[in-house]
């Protein structure tokens, strides 16, 4: 009998107009616009680059070009908006920058270029690889300026008063410093975003909204990214005008690329590993693939006890509950699933970004349809793999079978995953206080000096709040929050309240809270208002369960009527 519901009538075309729907729209217009754009322009040459950023060139000693750095300039140089996909360590960072010699007017002593990073780590290596270009040539003689959050503002707002030209920064911090008016816009015309993946994964979407208001309308945008998930279309699509496209992650220019790599992991430690990646990645949403459903079980529980938002599906959950949670995932309500090979049949999420394989699948065929759960309709996506052992030759087996190019990674250490989550959560605070109303800003101020003096002196206590906050912003679309009453308190109450909070916690949630402490030090240095705010948030959830006065009076009357009415029953008793 056929189906009559609407949507396979012949008679009626049914549009689905949801947010995700018209995001994926937008990003299939964009890639669209992208496909056009299949003029080239001829390839560029050491010899062939203008006397400036020729000098540039010779200062660093290379010789050639590369590949990226041949096809990406004349871009460049022509002033024509480009997206270029192209993995770390091809070249992508002379391709921006030895043009910009040739473009900027050292004479002219205004921020005429900005390049934004996601990381302080990159803005630094970006810097240090102009400074290296700049030399002592007069022919290169530009300035940069390099900003970032967590430090002091004095270098910074200097290097931009004694006038640099060029600004390498990342976003919340270009923000901050465009707000307090100690940078101007008035004469850009040159802008970079570098590593476009990450800088969304680090959080900063809505700073980018926010920048977009102070640039220009007239200018040249280009766009640097390892890969091209639909966030990167999206973003492209509100900074860019008819760009141009070169894709050279994977030798060709097709966008459609899906990544395999593989870690060799002690099997007792796959579970801590599978943590450190999703740090790292910090994907919007992931399927976590587990042979078996005492594992699937197992992982969505030490997810969850981590912090994460997390889900699990197995062959046990009966259809409505299944159907239940494959719809959060759709809707983007979970960040993550925990499935079996067979639960996960006939999973259809568009843009998902990632899979994470927590074992190799015993049948080899199951990898192929774990691989394609990401990278679907003609996006990006990477597929992690957790082997041990004993399961890689069995690995490359099926990948050699299938074709499947795979890349051996190390896993990161715990000092990189603890530098990523404490940059990503400097990026949430500064962004939180930016958008302070005046009067909380004052709530704030009265608790910086309480903050300093619990950032030297009890640091974890500071870091249990810096670890909520994190929490609250990577998963705040899994609940809503807790309502607050706005009450100011006696600030000496604070420290005796959060060692009461800090000794409640659970042995794995404080090993989480550790990770913050060299960042909670730090910003009780550099930024300690940062950490006044979250003394404030937490005095007014505090604030919320606080007896007062009155309720502690209340309860003691009713107490002492529930111990008479006690009596009066034992007297009865008695008599009877």
């Amino acid at each position: 009998m056929p189906d009559p519901s609407p949507e396979n009538s012949k008679y009626v075309r049914v549009i689905d107009i949801s947010e995700r729907a018209l995001a994926v729209e937008r990003a299939r217009a964009a890639m669209e616009t992208l496909d056009k754009s299949s003029e080239r322009l001829p390839a560029a040459t050491a010899d062939t680059l203008p006397a400036r950023a020729r000098a540039a060139l010779d200062a660093t000693g290379w010789t050639s070009l590369t590949p990226v750095q041949q096809r990406a300039i004349p871009y460049l140089l022509e002033r024509r908006d480009l997206i270029v996909q192209s993995r770390t360590g091809s070249g992508k960072t002379g391709a921006f920058l030895l043009p910009l010699f040739e473009i900027l007017h050292p004479q002219r002593k205004e921020v005429q270029a900005l390049i934004l990073a996601p990381t302080r780590e990159l803005a630094r290596q970006v810097h240090e690889e102009f400074r290296r270009m700049r030399g002592n040539s007069a022919e290169t003689a530009i300035d940069a300026a390099l900003v970032y959050g967590g430090v002091r503002y004095g270098p910074q707002i200097k290097a931009l008063k004694e006038g640099a030209q060029l600004v390498v920064g990342t976003p919340g911090r270009v923000i901050d410093l465009l707000e307090q008016g100690h940078m101007s816009f008035q004469g850009l015309h040159v802008l970079v975003m570098d590593e476009a993946d990450e800088m969304l994964s680090m959080g900063f979407y809505p700073a980018m909204k926010a920048l977009k208001r102070h640039l220009p309308a007239k200018r040249n945008s280009y766009m640097f990214s390892a890969t091209i998930p639909i966030r990167v279309q999206n973003l492209a699509e509100e900074f860019l005008t008819e760009p141009g496209f070169l894709g050279l992650s994977a030798g060709d220019e097709s966008v459609e690329t899906s990544e395999h790599r593989y870690y060799i992991v002690p099997p007792m430690e796959r579970d801590t590993a599978l943590i450190s990646l999703i740090e790292m990645e910090n994907p919007d949403s992931a399927i976590i693939f587990a042979n078996t459903k005492r594992d699937v079980e197992y992982l969505a529980a030490f997810l969850k006890n981590y912090g994460h938002d997390a889900a699990e599906i197995s062959g046990d959950l009966s259809q409505k509950n299944r159907e239940a949670v494959m719809q959060r995932l759709k809707d983007g309500e979970l960040r993550l699933l925990v499935a079996t090979d067979v639960a996960a049949r006939g999973i259809d999420v568009s843009d998902l970004g990632h899979v994470f394989m927590y074992d190799v699948p015993e049948n080899t065929e199951y990898y192929i349809h774990r691989s394609g759960r990401t990278a679907r309709a003609g996006r990006s996506g990477t597929v992690h793999v957790l082997a041990t052992m004993l399961t890689h030759a069995s690995l490359k087996a099926t990948a050699k079978r299938y074709g499947v190019e795979l890349d051996k990674r190390e896993l990161p250490t715990p000092e990189q995953v603890n530098a990523i989550v404490s940059e990503r959560m400097t990026v949430f605070l500064e962004g939180a206080f930016r958008t302070l109303p005046a009067d909380r800003r004052k709530a704030v101020e009265r608790l910086i000096p309480v903050a300093r003096t619990l950032a030297g002196e009890r640091p974890e206590l500071l870091a249990l709040l810096v670890d909520d906050f994190y929490h609250e912003q990577m998963h705040r679309r899994e609940e809503d929050r807790k309502k607050r009453i706005d009450q100011n308190h006696n600030a000496d109450e604070l420290p005796a309240l959060l060692r009461s909070s800090y000794d409640d916690r659970k042995k794995m949630v404080r090993e989480r809270t550790a990770r913050f402490l060299p960042m909670t030090k730090e910003l009780g240095e550099e930024e300690p208002e940062l950490l006044a705010m979250l003394l404030s948030e937490f005095d007014l959830k505090a604030s919320a369960v606080r007896p007062t006065p009155k309720t502690r009076e209340n309860k003691g009357r009713s107490e002492g009527r529930s111990k008479r009415s006690r009596d009066d029953s034992r007297r009865k008793g008695r008599r009877r």
